[in-house]
């Protein structure tokens, strides 16, 4: 893969294989999408030795058991709160020893 391609691979650019013909639904797709950011984020706070909140754990843990649309509206609300979160803390703050 190209250096180019690989960038746009992660942090909110598109998914591998997204401009070739998939069999997943818009709503799937979609999904997909929010579900990769939902990772950068968790890869972001790992590599900054950050906790994720507890209540980002309790709640993506309930996601599965919402139907594709409900999985959607809530890891968006998810991600919102991640950013969120990293905005509050700010640097330095909530680091794991």
């Amino acid at each position: 893969m190209a250096d180019h391609e690989e960038q746009n691979v992660r942090y909110g650019g598109p998914l591998l294989g997204q401009n070739q013909a998939t069999s997943l639904s818009a709503d799937q797709q979609e999904l997909a999408d929010v579900c990769a950011r939902f990772a950068d984020g968790c890869d972001y706070f790992s590599r900054k030795n950050m906790d994720l909140p507890p209540n980002v754990l309790e709640d993506v843990g309930r996601v599965s058991k919402l139907s594709v649309p409900e999985r959607v509206a809530a890891m968006k609300r998810l991600n919102q709160g991640l950013m969120e979160y990293i905005n509050h803390v700010g640097q330095g703050s909530r680091i794991r020893q």
